[in-house]
């Protein structure tokens, strides 16, 4: 068998080699993505619920708006933060709880909650953060939370 007759028989074969590699390469680049996003949106849940509590430790004079409380503030900039970095505003749900009685609701401007600890807990849907579909059936809430002192630290210059 000649050279050119060897080499016209091997072109099926390089075609037939892609059209089984190829699926697989493809498959594992958008599974390395979607990792990378979930991962992503993990730590930027962390993230903001551990900003969002900064916050209540510090002193809020002049930081809070006409009529607007502290837990509001909170709620807002965790949202704004997120938001910010791609995550639908509306989707986000951001809790303040008290730490010893966690289905009560938190008020870190409560004289009475002075060095108490808190929680803040951040959520969103996985559907909301993935760039394929989800089935319904198979969604779940993505979550983070941080415990912190409601103590107001002032700020030095």
């Amino acid at each position: 068998m000649s050279n050119r007759t060897k080499s016209k028989s091997r072109r099926g074969v390089v075609a037939v080699e892609f059209a089984v590699v190829a699926p697989v390469l493809l498959s594992i680049t958008f599974a390395m993505i979607e990792l990378n996003r979930s991962y992503e949106s993990q730590n930027l849940l962390a993230t903001a619920a551990r900003e969002g509590a900064r916050f209540a430790s510090m002193d809020r004079d002049g930081m809070l708006g006409q009529g607007e409380d502290a837990n509001a503030k909170l709620v807002s900039d965790v949202k704004t933060f997120l938001e910010s970095n791609g995550l639908p505003r509306d989707s986000i749900t951001v809790e303040v709880k008290d730490a010893e009685y966690p289905e009560t609701d938190f008020d870190i401007e409560d004289p009475a909650n002075d060095l108490r600890l808190f929680e803040v807990r951040v959520s969103i849907d996985y559907s909301e953060v993935s760039h394929m579909a989800v089935d319904p059936a198979n969604d779940y809430a993505m979550s983070a939370s941080v415990f912190f002192r409601n103590g107001r630290a002032t700020i030095s210059d």
